[in-house]
């Protein structure tokens, strides 16, 4: 689910270069017809060469994202003469693009096919190779787009442009969705393999679905400490238990906390005894007071920095999905480090996180989309699946095939009653979300 966050920023920030405040950008239907009945447009296809090739809109071009920054330099004016004469001209006015998404979008628009499937799932969170297998089983074609966080992925679907049947949102924004309408029901007599799925994580699943009728789980994780022995022992600092040893003073400089508002709050929250889906407004002024104390101790806020920091020995102790856990062993290993890496659960309790399958109300390929999730449910493409990711699969029958080494990691796949205190994210409201943003944005700006 997250770690593939930051590897995303660079594209992510081209987009916000305003490159895209120079054209129309429209919904996929309204491009093409625009495209078909003004004469001075031209619909521009900004998927990579390779992809395009495979097919696109009749009577588009194809001019790749990143060759989009040399437009911005040739015209520095949108009120200039068009770029092109000719038979390509293109007048800024009337200028549409149409990115990875809207080409998915006409395709599903233009004609909805028995064997198609149409899947938005996070960056590296996949088994490549599963989705050649599943077309080899299926006959069904997978198109895969990829999106970057909840918040990126949810209007997408809300728009309802883009007709996806299968996509892998997380725990809150499932909930969110579920409330809004925008998912519907599975048919589970099309997905028999739900049976593998350990009934703890369809217990967990029942925080965001109450009856279990809308998401299969598919990968989930916990939020703990990664600690560097070695680097505690020069210090004097006893190995982390709890959320409150990241309070502790001999730690300055050396803490690394996430830099999401709710994974920040979580911590404080927990350390508090309160409820991490809290929207007491008290309760938050506390946590928010927690994190202005703790913040001279904290060397940086965080995403997927945590990784190279602690592998680089830049920090002693830091905040980290268990999912990254399995990456830094290995990575330990091969640079055969002079210092070991640690990873607990504080006795306070944690965020229990799970992403899931769902589909859309507006799937065109409904029963696809269930086949689709039956086969991610079989232990062998689970197990698959894990060994890429490196998230915790919540299908019991894949782990009962893991390796040994796996079974016992308990970072990775911790006993139950380290799991009594954790609770799964919810999705808290607008009013809620805005006040957690307001704090949060206080703490980082004093």
């Amino acid at each position: 689910m997250r770690n593939s966050i930051e590897r995303h920023n660079k594209a992510k920030e081209k987009q916000k270069m305003g490159i895209f405040d120079r054209f129309k950008v429209l919904t996929v239907n309204d491009a093409i017809n625009e495209s078909r009945t003004d004469k001075n447009a031209v619909l521009i296809d900004v998927r990579a060469k390779d992809v395009y090739k495979r097919g696109y809109i009749s009577g588009s071009i194809n001019i790749p994202m990143m060759q989009l920054e040399l437009i911005e330099k040739r015209v520095p004016d949108k009120e200039k003469k068009p770029l092109w004469n000719g038979k390509t001209a293109i007048v800024l006015a009337s200028f549409l693009i149409v990115g990875s998404v809207c080409y998915t979008s006409y395709l599903h628009f233009a004609s909805s096919h028995s064997n198609e499937l149409y899947v938005y799932n996070w960056g590296e969170y996949i088994d490549e190779s599963v989705i050649d297998e599943f077309e080899a089983e299926t006959g069904i074609h997978v198109t895969y787009d990829l999106f970057e966080t909840n918040e990126e992925m949810y209007p997408v679907i809300e728009a309802g442009a883009v007709g996806y049947d299968a996509v892998c949102p997380s725990d809150y924004m499932i909930q969110k969705m579920v409330e809004n309408g925008l998912l519907a029901e599975i048919n589970f007599e099309n997905v028999p393999n739900i049976v593998n799925i350990d009934p703890v994580y369809l217990e967990k699943s029942k925080a965001f679905d109450p009856e279990n009728r809308y998401s299969v789980p598919y990968t989930w994780g916990t939020v703990g400490i990664i600690y560097n022995v070695q680097k505690l022992e020069e210090l004097g600092v006893p190995a982390p238990t709890k959320w409150s040893d990241l309070w502790d003073e001999r730690l300055k400089g050396e803490i690394l906390m996430q830099d999401s508002v709710r994974d920040a709050f979580m911590v404080a929250l927990k350390e508090l005894g309160y409820s991490m889906n809290t929207t007491d407004a008290g309760e938050l002024e506390e946590a928010k007071k927690l994190l202005l104390a703790q913040k001279p101790l904290v060397q940086a806020y965080v995403v997927d920095q945590v990784r190279d920091k602690m592998l680089n020995g830049e920090a002693a102790v830091g905040v980290i999905y268990s999912g990254e856990l399995l990456y830094l062993q290995e990575e330990a290993e091969t640079l055969d480090l002079d210092y070991d890496l640690e990873y607990v659960l504080p006795k306070e309790g944690t965020n229990l996180w799970i992403d899931s399958w769902v589909i859309p109300d507006n799937a065109k390929n409904k029963e696809n989309a269930e086949k689709w999730i039956n086969f991610l449910c079989r232990p062998d493409i689970a197990v698959k699946n894990f060994e890429y990711i490196t998230y915790a699969t919540p299908n019991k029958a894949a782990f009962e095939i893991l390796d040994p080494e796996y079974q016992e990691n308990k970072s990775v796949f911790p006993d139950t009653d380290e799991l009594e205190n954790s609770e799964v994210y919810s999705y808290l409201g607008t009013e809620a979300d805005d006040l957690y943003n307001a704090l949060w944005k206080e703490v980082k700006s004093q």
